[in-house]
C-alpha cells in the first residue's frame, strides 16, 4: 500500500492523535571542531562552551508518522558541512546515494574528524528513514557554493546546511545568502540554522569617544571570560556601504589592574563584505574588547560576534547566513526539558528585518553524539527530516508552502503569537505533514 494511501486511512487517527487542525487563514584558516578549516568565516554550530546536553528524546510525534507509511520515501536530501561526514556510518547505512568534497585534504570523511557533519545527516536519516541522502563537504564560502550547485544539479528536494557564515550583513544580502535563495528559486526547500549567538553578538552605531574609540553603553570595553584554556575567534564587521571606512578590534587581557594587548583584528579581504577577525588562544581569565576607529561619529553600524564565548553587552539580531535569506527556512533550537528556547539560541531583531522561522528540539541522540546532539545546527537537522516527510505526503509543495505548512501548525513557545526568540513557535510534525496532505499548495503559500 502507498504512502498516500495509508495517510488517508490514517489521517482522521493521526489528527485526534495531534490535535485538531485550525483554518490555515488564521493560524498563526583556523582549526575548528579539530577541523582545518580554509576559511575561517564557515564553521559548523557547536553550541557554547557552558551548554551541559540534556537527556536524547526521540519525536513521537514523527514515530506515528512512520507508522501511517510515511517515511520520505522517494525524497532526496541535500546535506552540506563543515566537518565533513562518515558515510559507512551505521546511522546512515544505506541512506547515502552519493558523497563528494569539495575542499581539498583528507576528502568528505575528512580524516576522521566528521562527528559533526555525520551527527547531522543521521537525524535526516533516522527523521526520514526511506529518504535518499546526498552529502556535500565544504570548507569556504567558495565550496559552499560550488556544492549547492551540485545538489541543485542533483535535483535534490531539500538541503540543509548545518553551519554558519559570520561577519557576514545580517539583512540576507550577502552572497551566503544569494546561493541559498537560488536554490529556492529552483524549488528546492533549504533549512538553515538560526545560529548559537544569541549572548555572543553586538550590534550598535559606532559612537566614538577618546579620539577614536567606540562607547559600549558609556564604557570603551565590551568584557568576556574564559574559564580555561580556549581559542577565541571573533568577527568585526560594518555596512559594506562604509567599506573605505577603516574599524579595527582590539582583545585585552586584565586583572582589573593591569592591563595587556593580546590581539589587534586583521581584515579578511576574501570576503565580499568589510570586516576583520580575531583568531587567539586565551588562558583562564578576565578579558574585554574595544573596537577603534574615525575620531568622529560615522554612522556605521557594527556587528561583533564570537561563536566562542559570550559578551558583557549583547544585542538581538544575531542569526547566521545561510539563515539570514528570507526564503530559507530558519531554524532555532528549543529544549524539551525546560520548554523553552535554549539560551543560546539565536534571537531576530524584530520589525522587517531577518527572523526565527521555527524553533526545533536539540538533544537527541545521534551518531557520533549519543549522549545529544544540541545547538541550532541538530534543530536544523532534525527539521530536514521533518520537511522530507511533507514532501512524501505532497510532492506538489513549494518552499514557501512547505514554511507555511510548518509555521501555520507551530506551537506558541511560552508568549502568545510570533516572537524574536522562537518565531512562529515548535515544529509538530504530524500536524505540518497532515495539513500539506490535505491543502492544496496555492492553500499554503496564500493563507
Amino acid at each position: 500500500m502507498s504512502s498516500r494511501t495509508t495517510l488517508l486511512a490514517l489521517t482522521a487517527v493521526v489528527a485526534l492523535l495531534v490535535g485538531t487542525i485550525g483554518v490555515l487563514a488564521t493560524a498563526g584558516g583556523t582549526l575548528v571542531a579539530g577541523t582545518s578549516v580554509a576559511d575561517p568565516s564557515v564553521t559548523d554550530e557547536p553550541p557554547p562552551p557552558d551548554t551541559t546536553p540534556r537527556s536524547p528524546t526521540r519525536g513521537s510525534d514523527i514515530d506515528r508518522m512512520h507508522t501511517a507509511g510515511i517515511t520520505g520515501e522517494g525524497v532526496s536530501v541535500g546535506v552540506v558541512d563543515v566537518t565533513g561526514f562518515d558515510p559507512d556510518h551505521p546511522g546512515l547505512d544505506g541512506h547515502v546515494v552519493a558523497a563528494r568534497s569539495f575542499s581539498p585534504g583528507d576528502g568528505v570523511e575528512n580524516g576522521g574528524r566528521n562527528s559533526h557533519g555525520t551527527a547531522a545527516a543521521s537525524l535526516v536519516a533516522r527523521s526520514a528513514p526511506d529518504s535518499d541522502l546526498y552529502l556535500a563537504s565544504v570548507d569556504t564560502a567558495t565550496s559552499y557554493e560550488a556544492a549547492v550547485e551540485w545538489l541543485v544539479a542533483e535535483n535534490v528536494d531539500v538541503i540543509v546546511a548545518p553551519m554558519s557564515f559570520y561577519g557576514k550583513p545580517d539583512d540576507g544580502e550577502s552572497h551566503v545568502a544569494d546561493v541559498a535563495r537560488a536554490a529556492t528559486e529552483r524549488g528546492i526547500v533549504f533549512v538553515a540554522p538560526t545560529g548559537n549567538l544569541a549572548s555572543a553578538h553586538w550590534n550598535g552605531t559606532y559612537q566614538p569617544v577618546n579620539g577614536g574609540v567606540h562607547s559600549f553603553n558609556g564604557g570603551t570595553r565590551n568584557y568576556l571570560r574564559a574559564t580555561d584554556q580556549s581559542r577565541l575567534r571573533l568577527w568585526l564587521s560594518w555596512d559594506s556601504s562604509r567599506r573605505g571606512e577603516d574599524y579595527t578590534a582590539e582583545l585585552y587581557w586584565t586583572n582589573g589592574t593591569a592591563h595587556r594587548l593580546v590581539a589587534r583584528s586583521q581584515p579578511y579581504l576574501a570576503d565580499s563584505v568589510p570586516n576583520e577577525r580575531i583568531v587567539a588562544g586565551l588562558r583562564s581569565g578576565t578579558y574585554y574588547v574595544r573596537i577603534t576607529g574615525p575620531a568622529n561619529a560615522t554612522g556605521a553600524t557594527l556587528d561583533l560576534e564570537s561563536p566562542t564565548h559570550t559578551f558583557q553587552f549583547h544585542s538581538s539580531g544575531s542569526i547566521t547566513a545561510p539563515a539570514t535569506a528570507p526564503a530559507v527556512l530558519s531554524v532555532g533550537a528549543y529544549d524539551p526539558q525546560t520548554g523553552g528556547v535554549r539560551s543560546y539560541s539565536s534571537r531576530a531583531t524584530g520589525g522587517d528585518a531577518t527572523t526565527v522561522d521555527i524553533v526545533a528540539p536539540d538533544g537527541q541522540s545521534a551518531a557520533t553524539k549519543p549522549e545529544g546532539f544540541t545547538g541550532t545546527s541538530a534543530a536544523a537537522a532534525y527539521t530536514a527530516g521533518t520537511v522530507a516527510l511533507m514532501l512524501d505526503a505532497n510532492r506538489s509543495l513549494t518552499p514557501a508552502g512547505v514554511e507555511r505548512g510548518v509555521t501555520s501548525t507551530a506551537n506558541d513557545v511560552r508568549a502568545t503569537g510570533p516572537d524574536r526568540a522562537s518565531g512562529a513557535g515548535r515544529i509538530q510534525p504530524a500536524r505540518a505533514i497532515v495539513v500539506v496532505h490535505n491543502h492544496s499548495n496555492d492553500d499554503l503559500s496564500n493563507g
